[in-house]
């Protein structure tokens, strides 16, 4: 496996992306169909296909990770968010896992999605 960090920049507030990041709501607007939670299990849901994931870490307008349960062990992909100090810039950092052959596959599904999410935002 290998791990994938992708940067994309956000003309919006941090608390804009992070609410688009960290909730069913928020998610189910650009990054799967449908998004439900039940505790700590987020079910992803992509033209009746069914994923789930667990939210293993989350931190206020900072980052949220989710594992995916039939993933392996050390395995994860994150959304973090920083504001460049120079620039005030807002990006969004995407941290994937790609088995080794997949590394293109992955990053252009990743722009995909966060395409959807900047035409979302208007940024």
């Amino acid at each position: 496996m290998t791990k994938i960090e992708i940067e994309y920049l956000f003309n919006c507030s941090p608390k804009i992306l992070f609410n688009r990041l960290s909730t069913p709501i928020g998610l189910a607007e650009w990054f799967a169909d449908e998004v439900i939670v039940d505790d700590n299990i987020f079910t992803f849901v992509w033209e009746g296909i069914e994923e789930k994931a667990e939210l293993i870490a989350i931190k206020e307008l900072n980052f949220v990770r989710f594992k995916w349960l039939e993933a392996e062990e050390d395995t994860y992909f994150e959304f973090r968010i920083i504001t460049h100090e120079l620039t005030n810039d807002v990006a969004l950092i995407v941290t994937d896992f790609a088995i080794d052959n997949e590394n293109e596959e992955v990053k252009e599904l990743w722009e995909t999605q966060i395409n959807k999410l900047k035409y979302l935002l208007g940024a």
